[in-house]
């Protein structure tokens, strides 16, 4: 059986000034005044205040439970603890959270294991946010929860860590993550290897962290001041050297990206790019990496650092585009395969351009829509008008009321001209000068972008792909 009192007396020790062991209630749980219309509120044996849960409480009659009634109790306090954390009442689930403790009792074996796990979430999650914690309270808390539910030492430990880290106690952190890593309970579990794993993940950061201070250090240094330079480049090698919790970690398949930017730009500075195109290519291409498509972005930013052939840069840029039509280095990819001598690579940048105006996150994104107003005009100028149709023939069912409807004319005109005068060619290439938003935009009489309207018009005449004479 788990003793509940050491728990409880921690979580009433909570107040504003720090902890204190003794004295609970005074601070955290003190009674707060309920809207009318509430239940009359009474205050439970232990001092507590407890709305309109004390009929439940009633029925638990100590040294004579019912298995029963204290399930029932048990199960209500969670489901007003659940209630009062969605409504962000910190204060009142603080106040029930001191009575579901009685659940490391319970008589049910599954009940009772699954409860510090459950305790230790509601907790740190009410700790984080009370206005009365701090970080002596929170860490006292998550020492007893660590004892108390053995079989999640290591999760206490790494969400105390990263506690920590949110409020800059960087050594704290570091020293709790070390103790957890050496921490070891009966046969070493898949699950526990995982954790591991992260927790050793995570102290490499840390050294990433101090390894990219003493970086910026360095870069500070005037030239002349070779003593300090020597030793600041010794403690980089130092920290470089240590890093091998990076190292380790991103070899196991998974999606490790900090882990993964943080060791590669430690590979390029001092010097070894061999191995940094060999983690990334591995962590892009290896079929045992979930699919990820900041793995092919990583390698794509680093190619273009290294001045890769465009055939490197376009191959990788297309898993990307298989996988996130819609992501912002689209419109670079674009650029690239339009500039290509391969037809297959200026044929599929229209395509990409296309793709990305199906988002509707991508509708008011203006260089998409000069791209393809541009490209349009390239592309029917090089007699390739089939490449036009064929992107044009699987969309003409919804991209007129997607894009180019009266209502967005109006609307797009009102937020961004700019914007609907390119939307507009566009509009008048795909569908002619009868398209409503064209008519529209062509219609206004706008003194500075008169000329651009009239250019428009020009175009839309000479390039319709509905014109018979093209």
């Amino acid at each position: 059986m788990y003793c509940v009192c050491g728990v409880t007396r921690n979580w009433n020790g909570l107040n504003g000034g720090g902890l204190g062991m003794s004295n609970f209630s005074d601070e955290l749980t003190s009674p707060v005044a309920e809207a009318k219309g509430v239940e009359t509120s009474v205050l439970s044996g232990t001092g507590i205040y407890i709305p309109w849960l004390q009929k439940q409480m009633d029925m638990v009659v100590t040294g004579g439970k019912k298995k029963k009634d204290f399930a029932q109790t048990t199960s209500a306090c969670l489901a007003l603890i659940q209630e009062a954390l969605l409504k962000h009442q910190w204060q009142k689930a603080a106040e029930y959270m001191h009575s579901y403790f009685q659940t490391l009792e319970d008589t049910d074996t599954n009940k009772r294991q699954a409860a510090p796990e459950i305790i230790w979430r509601l907790g740190s999650e009410i700790l984080y946010y009370h206005p009365k914690s701090n970080l002596e309270t929170f860490g006292t808390f998550a020492d007893r929860m660590k004892n108390i539910g053995v079989m999640n030492y290591l999760k206490i430990s790494l969400q105390h860590a990263l506690y920590l880290l949110h409020h800059g106690m960087l050594e704290d952190a570091n020293r709790n993550l070390s103790q957890a890593e050496t921490w070891r309970y009966g046969e070493k579990s898949s699950s526990q290897e995982i954790l591991i794993n992260l927790i050793q993940a995570y102290k490499g950061l840390l050294q990433y962290y101090t390894w990219s201070k003493q970086k910026m250090e360095l870069y500070k240094l005037d030239e002349d001041d070779y003593a300090y330079s020597t030793a600041t480049q010794n403690m980089l090698s130092q920290s470089w050297k240590t890093s091998v919790n990076l190292s380790a970690l991103i070899k196991i398949p998974g999606v490790w990206d900090p882990f993964v930017k943080s060791y590669v730009e430690m590979l390029e500075f001092h010097g070894d790019h061999d191995g940094a195109r060999e983690i990334l290519t591995n962590y892009a291409y290896d079929e045992k990496f979930p699919t990820n498509p900041n793995a092919h972005i990583y390698l794509y930013s680093f190619l273009k650092r290294e001045k890769a052939p465009r055939e490197k840069l376009i191959s990788v840029l297309k898993i990307l585009y298989q996988i996130v039509p819609s992501h912002q280095l689209m419109l670079e990819f674009h650029k690239i395969l339009k500039s290509s001598d391969k037809e297959e690579h200026r044929k599929l940048g229209l395509e990409v351009l296309f793709a990305i105006l199906d988002f509707s996150g991508c509708t008011k994104n203006i260089t998409a829509w000069r791209y393809l107003a541009k490209y349009l005009k390239e592309t029917l100028m090089g007699h390739h008008l089939a490449w036009v149709q064929e992107e044009w023939n699987s969309r003409k069912s919804w991209w007129p009321n997607f894009h180019f409807s009266y209502f967005w004319a109006k609307s797009d005109w009102m937020e961004d001209k700019a914007l609907a005068c390119e939307k507009a060619l566009v509009a008048g290439i795909l569908l002619g000068k009868g398209c409503r938003y064209f008519r529209y935009v062509s219609k206004q009489g706008h003194q500075v972008l008169r000329k651009k309207i009239k250019q428009m018009n020009k175009s839309v005449k000479r390039y319709s792909i509905v014109n018979p004479g093209l």
